[in-house]
Formats: C-alpha cells, structure tokens, sequence
C-alpha cells in the first residue's frame, strides 16, 4: 500500500497529508512573502509645529514624554511615578508589548517638565491619571490629544500617535545612533523590525545625489 505524503508550510507551520494507494513523494508550498509596510515619520520642524499647539501642561508632558523616549501610548498611560528615576535619568518601562521590560533615557527636559507637572497635578500612583481618581489616563483620550494637535498643524501625512515612536527612532538614526542600540531602546526582538526605519531615514539617503541636479537643462521655476 502506497501513499502520498505533502508537506505543506503556512505561517510557519508544516502539515502533512497522506492519501492512500498513492506513492509517496513530498511537495513543499511556499510561503507568501509578507508585505514591508514602512513607518510614517513626521520630520522635527513638525514635531515642533505639533507641539506648539498644546496648551494643557498634562497633555504637554505626555506627548513630549512619548516622543523623547519612544514610547508607545499604552506604555504612556500606564507609567507609574516610580518608574521614572531621576537619579540614573533613566525610564523603566514595565510590562511593555510581549510582557518585555526595558530601559530608556530620561531627557534632562522632560525631568524638568515632569517637576512643573507634579507641582500642578501631584499624581499618586499612575504618573497621569485620568479623571476618575485612581485611574490612568485614557489611551483613547490621549490619541485624541494628538489628532487634535494634528489637525491644528495641518499635517496631511497619515500620522498617528504611533509615529511620535517612528519619530523618534527614524531622528535617532539619523543622528547617528547605531541601529543595535535603537532596537533595544524600541524593545524589538527582531532587528528585521528595527531596520525598517533606516528607508526612511535621511541619513540613509544623504550620499544619495539625484542624476536630475547634473542635468545641464534650465530648469523653470
């Protein structure tokens, strides 16, 4: 009795069929190669625009935070105060996505900004707390402090406050920061992940001269 054995790989995963009175061979599929989808970054003329608009000194600390640090809107809403160290001027992000824990740099002024926020706000567990006592600030109200802002900038590109993140690792590697090092800021597990912001980095274009420029054609205006 023969059969016919087929391997067949899908999301990573290998299935195999027999089928009776068949001989066996085996044939292997593979698999769709996964669409790159590239970030969405605001340049820093633009972050500067998007923050000017911010008025309230609390939406004014997330959103710098977010930025200085990198980090995603669940991981805003659910610091603690003790997670920020002043001493070591370092951030300890507890719990992030895939349950990683990881450490960032606190910028000198964001510490600054996070002191005029305590005097005013005077939080006492979650670092921003929503308006129900005891309770984090909203993720879904902290996304509409940047649509917002968004709007009011008149930025057309499709950003979010996701790219706040892009942002700040696309500007770290721009100025020259090694992309090993942005991974681990960013938490990835995959460099794969990480290298997605060096195509839309300046610094990887910057030696890159357009053969239009050496046209001798006049170019109008």
């Amino acid at each position: 009795m023969f059969s016919l054995a087929i391997i067949e790989t899908f999301n990573g995963k290998t299935a195999n069929i027999q089928v009776l009175h068949l001989p066996q061979f085996f044939f292997e599929i593979p698999r769709p190669k996964k669409h790159i989808i590239l970030p969405n970054v605001l340049a820093i003329s633009q972050v500067e625009k998007l923050f000017a608009q911010l008025e309230n000194l609390k939406h004014k600390t997330m959103l710098y935070l977010a930025y200085s640090a990198g980090l995603r809107v669940s991981e805003v809403v659910n610091m603690k105060l003790s997670d920020i160290h002043s001493e070591r001027m370092v951030i300890n992000v507890k719990g992030a996505k895939g349950k990683k824990d990881r450490t960032v740099a606190l910028s000198e002024g964001i510490l600054e900004l996070l002191r005029q926020y305590y005097v005013v706000y005077k939080p006492k567990f979650w670092l921003f707390e929503g308006q129900i006592e005891g309770e984090s600030y909203s993720s879904r109200s902290l996304q509409s402090v940047f649509q917002r802002a968004k709007a009011a900038t008149r930025i057309h590109q499709p950003v979010t406050f996701h790219s706040l993140r892009h942002s700040y690792a696309t500007h770290l590697h721009e100025a020259g920061t090694d992309i090993k090092l942005i991974q681990e800021l960013l938490g990835h597990n995959d460099l794969k992940t990480t290298l997605r912001y060096t195509h839309v980095s300046k610094r990887t274009l910057e030696n890159s001269r357009s053969p239009f420029d050496a046209l001798t054609i006049k170019k109008s205006n």
